[in-house]
């Protein structure tokens, strides 16, 4: 059998989980400082829980999870019966009951309404997991990957947007990836269905409009005319669609194409507050109103991250939902919350070459192997280094000094160190920079002037 990954999947060298350590590090610490706590949830959920929670699309790409014992004979017909209905387009919990989690949203959201009796509100988590959709791979798309999201549920208050707004530009400068911080709102494209014949044509002029980078806005009108709106419908949206220039002058553009519609006016206004908060703060935020986010839960603000010199999808998003968890019977939770696309983060940084310097390295020093009544000299300094924080390995038999150093060199050990059996009787250690040659002795049991050479040694290196 020739070994093989599962279409969509990828696995990780050393270098790579470094690289991807680091990113998450910088997020998780920035989360922190703004009052979020850690939450882990299960990687597979009731079928029930994720399906109809995000939209048409997205209920195409959950991935189900058959059940067990479907090839028992006593239940061959119901099986039988069941496999027809998903010709139909139909799921039937005789063959699954359980299903891949799609985002983090949703199990938060369930995970509030199971607990909110023992929460203290608001209530900010962060949850850093992996998640899975039956999506066709691509550049910066796979069927597994990570999400990273933050968010605030039991508040209205818009100041959980500004500090969303604020922990994103923060994400982003200290990973110093250049970012257009994007942002709408859904009440502006309720009122633009509202305009457009009723709150009913909202999921349909929503998810058209979420294609207009893929497809084109020709595309989006075909699609909008097959989705049964008229011509007249499609001007008004086409209309909206065309709005361009300043944030403000956008704002007064949209004022006036849908001053008809109090709910698009209270979007206006909650986008004004948000602007005039990041203003002088966070230069990077941009309106765009055909920024659409075609997942049925968003009630308010939503945002979208694009990277602002490398070719890429969004690498971050979210926004506001204020009923989510009513879909779980738990009503009048409002919530917040962000995603960063740690997958596309990485490649972006990768192209960028940002990772240089960055990272934490591997074993710092290399101790080689002399022989039984070395090693036995040797290990309490080994373990003392350990404690003192310093990466340290032993070479594990012993062989010749040339093999030992090439081993080092291929795993980009920088220090080797040596204690033989003279320098077991005198209390010293040999330690060489392989890099540079620097090399010296030093007494054994003074473990905190070896730390601090080693230290000094890597800060002029």
């Amino acid at each position: 059998m020739k070994p093989s990954l599962p279409q969509g999947t990828r696995d990780f060298s050393h270098e790579v989980v470094y690289k991807r350590q680091y990113i998450l590090q910088t997020i998780r610490q920035i989360f922190e400082r703004y009052g979020f706590q850690p939450l882990e949830t299960p990687a597979m959920e009731n079928i029930d829980t994720l399906m109809g929670k995000y939209g048409e699309e997205g209920d195409k790409l959950i991935f189900k999870i058959l059940n067990n014992g479907l090839d028992n004979p006593n239940k061959e017909q119901k099986t039988r019966e069941a496999l027809e209905e998903v010709f139909q387009g139909k799921w039937s919990k005789q063959l699954t009951e359980r299903a891949l989690r799609y985002d983090l949203t949703i199990p938060f959201a369930r995970f509030v309404a199971m607990n909110h009796g023992s929460l203290v509100f608001p209530f900010k988590r962060y949850q850093i997991q992996p998640v899975w959709r039956a999506d066709r791979p691509q550049r910066g798309r796979y069927r597994e990957f990570y999400q990273c999201d933050c968010d605030v549920v039991g508040s209205s208050s818009l100041i959980n947007e500004v500090e969303l707004i604020h922990i994103y530009d923060q994400a982003f400068t200290s990973l110093q990836i250049p970012v257009s911080i994007q942002i709408n709102n859904r009440k502006i494209l309720a009122g633009l269905a509202e305009i457009c014949g009723g709150q009913e044509q909202l999921t349909d002029i929503t998810i058209a409009i979420d294609k207009l980078d893929k497809i084109g806005l020709e595309k989006v009108k075909e699609e909008l005319t097959q989705r049964g709106l008229d011509q007249a419908q499609i001007e008004v949206i086409e209309q909206y669609l065309n709005i361009k220039g300043s944030n403000n002058e956008q704002l007064t553009q949209i004022e006036q194409l849908l001053s008809e519609s109090k709910q698009a006016m209270l979007g206006v206004t909650e986008l004004r507050y948000l602007l005039d908060f990041a203003k002088d703060s966070v230069k990077s935020v941009q309106l765009d109103f055909t920024l659409a986010r075609g997942l049925n839960y968003y009630t308010g603000t939503i945002f979208e991250i694009k990277a602002s010199t490398v070719k890429m999808g969004s690498i971050g998003g979210g926004g506001r939902y204020d009923d989510l968890t009513g879909l779980f019977g738990v009503k009048d939770v409002p919530g917040v919350g962000i995603s960063f696309g740690i997958d596309r983060i990485y490649d972006v940084m990768e192209e960028l070459n940002l990772f240089e310097g960055k990272l934490s390295q591997g074993t710092e020093v290399l101790f080689f192997n002399l022989g039984s009544y070395e090693i036995q000299g040797a290990y309490p300094v080994i373990q003392k280094l350990r404690q003192a924080g310093i990466r340290t390995e032993l070479y594990h038999e012993p062989v010749k000094f040339d093999k030992q150093f090439k081993f080092a060199e291929k795993k980009g050990i920088p220090y080797i160190a040596i204690i033989g059996s003279e320098e077991i009787t005198d209390n010293k250690i040999t330690i060489k920079h392989l890099p540079s040659g620097w090399q010296e002795q030093m007494d054994s049991t003074n473990i905190d002037h070896i730390v601090q050479a080693l230290h000094t040694q890597r800060e002029d290196k």
